[in-house]
């Protein structure tokens, strides 16, 4: 299996909750712990701007590029510069490669080992993310002619309010949304939303998944699963009350690609939030993402016809 990852991902944001550096420790202990050799990373290109637009309005795209302050960027919650720009330019592109490599592989799977910036509208930047590269992904895959239907499957601490909108007249894209209700952001409609309660521990958690996938997917017959593996519903994350813990989060991950492999539908992993006041408690949980994984597509590629 492939992993999709960037050293321009680890950009300057200062002193922020947001821990840039966790992508390059994730590779690391990838390469320490021998789940992943180092010809297993693949470098993406930054997406085009052609990409870009199939989700962005060009007013907002101008405003990124040219790095001006304005009610469209200002609620990033981040500074704006060229090289944080170039970040999630490339990560929209890493996405783009990641759901190439899972419908034309026989894999079956890929993770980008970053990604998953679902707070970003089609024309506004909003909570750390100012390109969404879930939805710039999927758009580019029904371009290219790779799929018409897709599910995604959220499952980060907070609702991906920006992937809902964009998609939320869209009948081909199925949203699925597993979040803390009483948290950031203001909602917005996914086609199934789960709001969860304060201190929402393992068992209440994987059981309110199972309710929802895979029978939405069954029903929905997806031909990509796009999988925000987000690692702050993790119960010592600084900007939650979910008490998730390392076991659960991996039931969690286990329980979404498993249900995905057994149904035969392609599957991306993006990573997306992870705040806990240890960073290295968010690098072992995407670590361990990473590796279920790889584990699911070892599967994948026996049984491929």
């Amino acid at each position: 299996m492939k992993y999709i990852y960037s050293e321009n991902y680890r950009v300057n944001i200062g002193a922020h909750v947001f821990p840039t550096a966790k992508y390059s420790l994730i590779r690391q202990r990838l390469l320490n712990d021998d789940i992943a050799a180092p010809a297993d990373f693949v470098e993406p290109e930054p997406a085009t701007t052609e990409e870009l637009r199939l989700v962005h309005t060009q007013e907002f795209l101008d405003d990124l590029t040219n790095c001006r302050w304005t009610s469209r960027t200002r609620h990033s919650e981040l500074p704006l510069t060229d090289e944080i720009v170039r970040a999630y330019v490339t990560a929209a592109g890493g996405s783009i490669l990641a759901a190439r490599l899972a419908l034309t592989t026989p894999d079956r799977i890929c993770v980008h080992i970053g990604g998953g910036f679902h707070h970003a509208f089609a024309d506004r930047a909003e909570g750390f993310c100012y390109l969404n590269d879930i939805a710039i992904a999927i758009r580019q895959m029904q371009r290219e002619g790779h799929l018409r239907r897709a599910m995604v499957v959220d499952c980060d601490l907070h609702q991906g309010n920006g992937t809902a909108h964009i998609f939320q007249e869209d009948a081909d894209v199925f949203t699925i949304s597993l979040h803390q209700e009483h948290n950031y952001p203001l909602k917005q409609r996914s086609d199934i939303d789960v709001g969860l309660d304060d201190y929402t521990a393992d068992a209440d958690y994987l059981a309110a998944l199972r309710r929802v996938f895979p029978e939405a997917a069954e029903r929905h017959k997806p031909e990509l699963i796009v999988y925000v593996a987000g690692a702050d519903p993790y119960e010592q994350d600084q900007l939650g009350n979910l008490k998730l813990t390392f076991g659960g989060l991996e039931a969690r991950d286990r329980q979404v690609l498993e249900d995905a492999a057994r149904l035969r539908i392609p599957s991306i992993v993006v990573l997306a939030g992870g705040y806990a006041a240890n960073t290295d408690d968010t690098v072992r949980i995407h670590t361990t993402t990473c590796k279920v994984a790889s584990e699911v597509a070892a599967r994948n590629a026996t049984t491929a016809p």
